[in-house]
């Protein structure tokens, strides 16, 4: 009832603009679209959004917000316009309408060359269901539509469509009928501008990667057509200019190819009129869920010349974990998030003790160090920086949470847990299948594989070398602290006994790192290595640790934060465990030794052991001696 409703409404409007002059059309269109740029407020800032993305590298703030305001206006204009022209005769239309380079598609059809029309949402498109009739009715001439929503309008656009002997096919009916009246000479026009969602081929356009259509292509490959595009430019009050190209299709283009050149080619229409143009279409729409590309059919296509340097690009934000052990372990999701889409860029947002972390992963452009006690400092800090298409969530918390919504990132991806659901508009579902305990690397994948990214190889991301140390010592680290607790943490006493018998049995020089709650930890084992030990705890800042990390031929720890980093920067790890499980956070890569023995009580995951620390105790000195020598014996 209310689709009819409507329908009664908009034949009333049509019939009142059909009885007013075209002149006075135009002028009432250039005010109400002059009130629709004051009051819509959501189709402004994406007509602002969309004409940043095609000229905000050429045209200053000013000159494009003024654009967007023409655009209403002109698109009020030919839109109240199109009402009346549509039921104009054509002899009439043609007293308003001069067109050019007709002969480019008639040489074509009287050569029994069938044709397909590029069309694209410039000024009133609608004039080439009445015109061309006119000029070519000796063949078969037929539009692809998409079916409106309400039918009883819908049904009234297309007999206004085919009064002319314009021929209508809807997209939902397949495309057979569309090949065959080609195939008999005739014409097909095909709208080719718009978003094509998870079907187009991802091609630029304006130098962006957007979804476009491939069908105008695949007609033309199946049938032999010729492509010829044209458009409509307002040329004054109730004034307009129809456009016809020469035929631009290549002999043996692919699909890709020549859906490439129909992108450049409506980009070159658009420049020469910028206001016609349908600006408060989304063109470059984020999709939803797989914003990242590898799992498109038609995937991605750059034309010659072009490279992924030259795209504009896609801003993609990723919220790092706060701990640096679990941000190292999201490091592949990060590689396989930049690897999602040519354009991707990259910017980390982390707190600021752990950001120099992220200077070791090469696929991150960029890093915003914040503070973890003001999120209005941390939001500002975000919005200094350039527009963001989506953000990942990496922390599974509310403030985080709060960062991207209250920075205006318009996707957000995460978690949905700690009351944070309705700041999300892209969840990732938890895994519900029974089995063995699934490392937090995978966790962090599973959302980069929920955003469209191919996961299947990811691999951790060691791309440092170690530096070279020629004839100096061997340098080993240690890292007998742990800042989670004490049951995370082999007894001092063994740490130092491991240290002391290495030190017999070779040239090794040990490093203590550690934070400065583990300083009185590192005075006694060091005052039992003695000369054989520098003690570095609580004295390096991440920069410095990393640096000196880098010197080491191996790193024995507890299960920490350096652990992850020492992984990271390619060094062998020999790592005891405890309390915690290694399945869930042993570190990344090859060549590590972990030391566990299973007890009844573990892995408990507690600060502190409630009874006799039997986990720890259960790994002896004799054993670590052995790994950490066995991985001294390949390295030297």
């Amino acid at each position: 009832m209310l689709d009819f409703v409507v329908y009664l409404l908009y034949r009333a409007g049509s019939a009142i603009a059909s009885a007013l002059p075209l002149r006075l059309l135009f002028a009432v269109g250039q005010i109400l679209g002059s009130c629709a740029w004051l009051v819509s407020a959501k189709y402004r800032r994406l007509a602002e959004r969309n004409v940043a993305i095609a000229f905000g590298d050429e045209k200053p703030p000013r000159e494009l917000r003024r654009l967007v305001r023409r655009h209403f206006q002109r698109l009020g204009a030919n839109l109240l316009c199109s009402v009346k022209l549509t039921r104009m005769p054509p002899e009439k239309i043609l007293q308003r309408v001069k067109v050019e380079n007709i002969e480019s598609m008639d040489s074509r059809f009287r050569a029994g060359i069938p044709v397909v029309l590029v069309l694209s949402h410039l000024g009133i498109w609608e004039l080439f269901a009445q015109l061309m009739p006119k000029f070519v009715g000796y063949v078969r001439n037929a539009s692809v539509y998409q079916r409106l929503g309400n039918r009883f309008i819908d049904a009234h656009v297309r007999r206004t469509r085919s009064r002319t002997g314009l021929e209508l096919f809807d997209r939902k009916d397949g495309f057979q009928p569309v090949i065959d009246l080609l195939r008999s000479g005739g014409g097909v026009g095909v709208l080719s501008d718009q978003h094509a969602g998870d079907h187009g081929l991802w091609t630029p356009f304006f130098g962006r990667l957007a979804s476009t259509s491939p069908l105008p292509a695949l007609l033309a490959k199946r049938t032999r057509a010729a492509l010829i595009a044209a458009g409509v430019y307002t040329t004054g009050p109730a004034r307009w200019r129809v456009v016809f190209t020469e035929r631009f299709d290549q002999t043996g283009a692919s699909v890709a190819e020549l859906t490439s050149s129909i992108n450049q080619v409506i980009e070159q229409q658009i420049r020469r009129a910028p206001e016609d143009w349908f600006w408060v279409h989304n063109r470059w729409k984020t999709p939803q869920p797989n914003f990242l590309l590898p799992r498109y059919k038609r995937g991605v296509y750059l034309p010659p010349g072009v490279s992924a340097h030259n795209l504009k690009p896609f801003r993609i934000l990723v919220r790092s974990s706060n701990w640096l052990g679990d941000a190292v372990m999201s490091a592949p999701a990060v590689r396989a998030i930049k690897n999602g889409r040519p354009d991707a860029q990259v910017t980390i947002v982390a707190p600021t003790k752990i950001a120099p972390m992220w200077k070791l992963v090469s696929e991150v452009d960029a890093i915003i160090p914040i503070s973890s006690r003001s999120l209005l400092r941390s939001v500002r800090s975000i919005r200094r920086r350039a527009h963001f298409d989506a953000a990942i969530l990496f922390p599974n918390s509310l403030r985080v949470a709060l960062e991207s919504w209250l920075s205006g990132i318009p996707r957000t991806v995460g978690y949905r847990g700690n009351w944070r659901r309705w700041l999300l508009n892209q969840t990732v579902p938890e895994t519900r299948k029974p089995g063995a305990p699934e490392h937090h690397s995978l966790r962090f994948l599973r959302i980069a594989r929920e955003c469209g990214a191919e996961t299947s190889n990811a691999q951790p991301a060691t791309s440092n070398q170690l530096l070279a140390i020629g004839n100096q010592p061997v340098r080993i680290g240690l890292c007998p602290g742990a800042e989670y607790g004490p049951a995370k943490r082999w007894l001092r006493e063994r740490f130092a006994e491991v240290a002391a018998k290495i030190s017999t049995q070779s040239s090794a020089q040990w490093v203590l790192f550690g934070t400065k709650n583990d300083a009185a930890l590192g005075d006694q084992i060091a005052a039992t290595i003695d000369d054989h030990c520098v003690n570095r705890i609580g004295q390096t800042t991440l920069d410095e640790l990393i640096d000196e990390l880098r010197e080491c031929r191996l790193l024995l720890t507890n299960d920490t934060g350096t652990m992850h980093l020492a992984a990271l920067l390619s060094v062998p790890v020999v790592a005891i465990f405890g309390s915690t499980e290694p399945r869930l956070t042993a570190p990344l890569g090859n060549g590590h030794i972990i030391l566990r023995h299973h007890v009844e009580c573990s892995p408990c995951f507690l600060r502190q052991c409630p009874i006799d620390f039997r986990c720890m105790k259960a790994v002896s000195t004799q054993e670590v001696v052995d790994a950490v020598l066995s991985i001294l014996a390949n390295k030297v």
